[in-house]
């Protein structure tokens, strides 16, 4: 499959901050390849623009997002204010329909892992019922390592094809304070989830040369969804 969702523990977990790194990462080291970006359902103006503004993408905003509500509340709430409905038929075309004219498409999930898409579902149920491969971005504070445990717990139960673990430092922090707040070993016993790196805090979102160089950093090798396109880069 040439998808990767990326999701969170919780809204402000970092989820578009590793989008938009692993976007910069396709642009500069895979120019020839034809990559797309998804922000599936979106309530409040947001990521979307943010990947406009930043990326020269061939997409309209229907295409990245195809379901789009005006307050920045949970979609089955936004929804019930404009009397409408979270109608995921009409992300499941729109993302059937990138996939097949893309070469690889980067879906950032609203919320975290457990926030509702639908008054049934939620993020992990719908990655679990579409057999998305997924990455969780977990936070650097305290609670982290909890809160990794609960969600690959909850990815579990949703049958989640979860390829590992992305830590991000949402305020700067030191190497000392990441292996305390963060301690990759633990994080990886408790889950039995690899831990593909760490994200430094970044002051300048909009440096796409930093940002690849520091997704180039992470360990995307383990993810074959990204290594599959590698190997046919090499042999070009």
């Amino acid at each position: 499959m040439n998808t990767l969702l990326i999701t969170g523990t919780d809204t402000e977990a970092g989820k578009t901050v590793l989008t938009t790194a692993l976007a910069a990462y396709w642009q500069k080291y895979f120019p020839e390849r034809n990559w797309g970006i998804m922000k599936p359902i979106q309530s409040g103006e947001g990521d979307r623009e943010w990947y406009q503004k930043l990326f020269s993408l061939q997409q309209t905003s229907e295409e990245i997002t195809p379901l789009y509500f005006q307050a920045p509340l949970a979609p089955p709430i936004a929804a019930a204010k404009e009397n409408r409905q979270v109608d995921l038929a009409v992300v499941w075309q729109a993302l059937s329909k990138l996939r097949s004219q893309r070469d690889f498409v980067l879906v950032e999930s609203l919320g975290g892992l457990g926030s509702p898409i639908t008054d049934e579902l939620t993020v992990a149920d719908l990655a679990g019922d579409w057999h998305l491969p997924t990455v969780l971005v977990v936070p650097v504070r305290l609670g982290a390592i909890a809160q990794a445990v609960a969600n690959v717990a909850l990815a579990r139960q949703a049958r989640v094809n979860l390829k590992g673990i992305v830590l991000n430092c949402v305020q700067p922090r030191s190497e000392a304070e990441i292996a305390d707040l963060t301690p990759q070993d633990l994080i990886q016993s408790l889950t039995n989830t690899p831990v593909l790196g760490c994200l430094p805090h970044l002051d300048n979102l909009a440096d796409l040369d930093k940002l690849a160089q520091v997704a180039s950093n992470l360990d995307l090798g383990i993810i074959p969804e990204i290594n599959k396109i590698s190997r046919v880069k090499d042999k070009d």
